[in-house]
């Protein structure tokens, strides 16, 4: 069975808590990617996860202004993290118990990649 390094997206896009959800949203749409990492402010804090859902749900929606309203506003941390070295099997079964979609992969406290389910489905197709 792979593990979570051989599986997971390794090119991973990040954005500053303090930019704008636009930027935000302008960031997701140039690279292609639904979710972006939120970088840490130092390195004991921890990284941030912000979705295209977090942006419709949280600022779209109830007609908040996308470039008046800061990432960090809306992101989610802490996260759920998954060791590099941890088996499909498991982190299948983590992400199915906490509902995640994707989960930042973290080894001595650097971020290594990124989990999605769309990554374990085609870890198990091959």
């Amino acid at each position: 069975m792979p593990a979570a390094k051989d599986m997971m997206t390794k090119d991973v896009v990040m954005v500053d808590g303090m930019a704008s959800v636009l930027d935000a949203a302008k960031l997701m749409k140039e690279k292609g990617v639904r979710a972006l990492v939120v970088d840490r402010r130092g390195p004991e804090d921890a990284y941030g996860m912000v979705t295209q859902r977090d942006i419709v749900y949280k600022v779209i929606s109830p007609g908040a202004d996308p470039a008046a309203v800061k990432v960090h506003e809306i992101m989610s941390k802490p996260l759920v993290v998954i060791n590099p070295d941890l088996d499909l099997r498991y982190v299948a079964r983590l992400m199915a118990n906490m509902k995640l979609s994707r989960a930042p992969v973290i080894a001595e406290g650097k971020l290594q990649g990124v989990v999605s389910v769309t990554d374990v489905i085609n870890a198990i197709a091959g």
